[in-house]
Formats: C-alpha cells, sequence, structure tokens
C-alpha cells in the first residue's frame, strides 16, 4: 500500500486522524522542531521524530 503525500504538515494534520493524534502526543519540543521541518507523510514524522528522541 502507497503511503499518501500531503502538501505540508497542516494538511497532514487536517487529513489524517492518526498523524494528528501522535503530532499531539509529542513533547513541545520535538513538535516545534516539526514544524519547522517540511513534512508531507505519516512515515516522514516518525522518522524525525525518531532521529530527535536518538539526540
Amino acid at each position: 500500500m502507497e503511503e499518501r503525500i500531503y502538501l505540508g504538515l497542516s494538511d497532514l494534520l487536517d487529513q489524517d486522524l492518526t498523524s494528528y493524534e501522535y503530532f499531539h502526543s509529542l513533547p513541545a519540543s520535538i513538535r516545534h522542531t516539526l514544524e519547522q521541518e517540511d513534512i508531507r507523510s505519516f512515515s516522514e514524522m516518525q522518522q524525525i521524530v525518531a532521529r530527535q528522541k536518538e539526540k
């Protein structure tokens, strides 16, 4: 199954409930980092979060 690509973070959060819930479960510092990125999919969001947690 191919993952849907969105226009950006706000579109992703508006259109995908899983992404919205995941985003809002994260600490504010990670949410801020995600807001600075051009996130267009749930898997991309997960990858960035994983990198942030490794730091």
